[in-house]
């Protein structure tokens, strides 16, 4: 598409829609190829015990009537049993996590790799995302990846790189980016991405809502296990709000545009409401412009704010009309050449990413979603990184970022600082 003046529905067309996203299947690529039917049991582990991580495992023993949890790590202990305790009443002939494989620590991932499961759940923070998925392709797993896979470049790279040795491995990597599994976003955006509101030129998305929890600690916990428990609010853990929460949005709007990666993005955004020592060094607001090759505009609003006006969803405006997604209010409407609503049943999206993770594994024809999260994480990355530094920022240099977030090495005894709050025109792009 860089060299033609070909739109950009056509070029979604010609190349073939299911090599994009935004796909009738499910908004992602699945290769042809499989590795052969399995009617063994399937092992799961859960690796980060918290409510995302207690929620992906339910789901996941539910997708499947032969599949059983088999091991559990987190940093903390009390994750561990009260996640078991839960999973448990739920499902107690498939909940085989003996005490030997609950396993605490910031290396206890390995141990459940090591621990003969077939699939694993990566819902840690998203610091440790890459290095986990890198471990869990290296060790021949299906992965369940949360969103963000990174939270930073070189992140990004481990998980592009790490995605594409699982398609040599014909291995199923599922995303997190759980809206392209709901059925009414799926036949709108499809019906978007074939040409019903014309080519897209503007997607207003927001993702504007209330402050987020905040944890009690023990005062004799070091610096470094508080900030763990309250991980979202310290930028190098999380990757800040627009990485954590609000790159749904940002991804939304990259379906919406077939996928194609954007040209740059400028824009703005700090922290206002949040200022406390306790709300870490991340942004509570965000502003960003992306543009595209073709002259199309992606513009994103967010923030976590209370007692302030709430809003999620899009506003796609193209050359023959408009698509709104609210997605409080499970709107989906478009005007235009056919004026069109979404009238059908919806679905558990949650769900639905695990049913056809298991479907893929079962019928040997592996679903790789790899490549298109890991995009959708350096859109983000891009929101961020001209807000921090207030520079226009391309997706060439946010892919070949050589800033690092974080330390290679975590001790929960020992303190990693957090870094100032980034000031716009002062913090530098690395």
């Amino acid at each position: 598409m860089s060299d033609d003046k070909t739109t950009r529905r056509k070029f979604i067309k010609t190349t073939g829609a299911a090599a994009i996203g935004g796909t009738m299947i499910s908004g992602f690529g699945i290769p042809a190829m499989g590795f052969g039917r399995n009617s063994d049991t399937l092992k799961v582990g859960l690796i980060g015990c918290g409510g995302r991580g207690t929620g992906a495992a339910n789901q996941a023993l539910i997708a499947d009537n032969n599949v059983v949890l088999w091991a559990m790590s987190d940093i903390f202990d009390d994750r561990i049993d009260e996640s078991h305790k839960n999973l448990l009443k739920l499902h107690p002939d498939k909940v085989k996590v003996d005490k030997d494989r609950k396993f605490i620590g910031l290396d206890s991932y390995k141990k459940v790799l090591d621990s003969g499961v077939d699939v694993v759940i990566l819902t840690t923070p998203p610091y440790f995302r890459p290095t986990q998925f890198e471990a869990a392709i290296q060790a021949g797993k299906h992965v369940f990846s949360e969103k963000p896979m990174a939270v930073d470049a070189p992140g990004v790279r481990k998980i592009f790189e790490a995605s594409r040795k699982a398609k040599e491995k014909q291995l199923s990597v599922m995303s997190g980016f759980c809206w392209r599994f709901h059925t009414p976003k799926r036949e709108t955006f499809q019906r978007v991405l074939d040409g019903a509101i014309g080519d897209v030129m503007s997607v207003y998305n927001t993702y504007n809502t209330g402050g987020l929890w905040l944890r009690d600690v023990q005062p004799d916990w070091t610096p470094m296990r508080k900030k763990m428990k309250n991980w979202i609010y310290h930028n190098w853990i999380s990757g800040d709000p627009i990485m954590e929460q609000f790159i749904h949005s940002i991804d939304m709007m990259s379906w919406a545009f077939g996928d194609v990666k954007p040209l740059s993005a400028s824009g703005t955004g700090g922290r206002q409401s949040r200022i406390g020592p306790e709300y870490g060094n991340v942004f509570d607001h965000y502003a960003i412009v992306y543009e595209y090759e073709n002259g199309a505009k992606g513009f994103h609003f967010s923030r976590q704010q209370k007692n302030c006006n709430n809003s999620y969803g899009l506003d796609m405006l193209g050359t023959d009309g408009r698509c709104v997604v609210d997605c409080p209010k499970n709107k989906h409407v478009i005007t235009g050449k056919e004026d069109w609503k979404y009238r059908g049943s919806g679905n558990d999206m949650y769900q639905q990413e695990h049913d056809e993770l298991f479907a893929s594994i079962r019928s040997g024809k592996p679903i790789n979603h790899g490549e298109i999260m890991a995009q959708s994480t350096l859109i983000g990355l891009m929101g961020r990184m001209t807000a921090y530094t207030g520079q226009t920022i391309t997706y060439e240099q946010a892919l070949n970022s050589q800033e690092v977030f974080g330390p290679d090495v975590i001790d929960l005894e020992i303190d990693y600082p957090d870094a100032p709050v980034a000031r716009p025109g002062i913090t530098p792009f690395k």
